[in-house]
């Protein structure tokens, strides 16, 4: 298996954060974070992996609404 970059590793880690974190949501509204999670990282399947920018850009923007949706306040998520 290829090394993975620096920045591959972060996205890996990101998902893994917002899959962990999803555990901590109520049993009932687990499936429609995971699917919530899974739907933002597809959508962006198709960037090149040399766009710096873009990932940079899209880390940074995950990380911010995982620190949101992981507010105990929030319970469920609809899309």
């Amino acid at each position: 298996m290829a090394r993975l970059s620096g920045l591959q590793r972060e996205v890996l880690s990101l998902y893994r954060r917002c899959l962990r974190e999803i555990r901590k949501k109520p049993v009932e509204s687990q499936a429609n974070f995971k699917a919530y999670a899974r739907d933002e990282f597809r959508k962006n399947l198709s960037i090149s992996k040399k766009d710096f920018s873009t990932i940079e850009y899209l880390l940074r923007k995950g990380k911010r609404q995982l620190e949101m949706y992981s507010s105990p306040g929030i319970r469920n998520i609809v899309r």
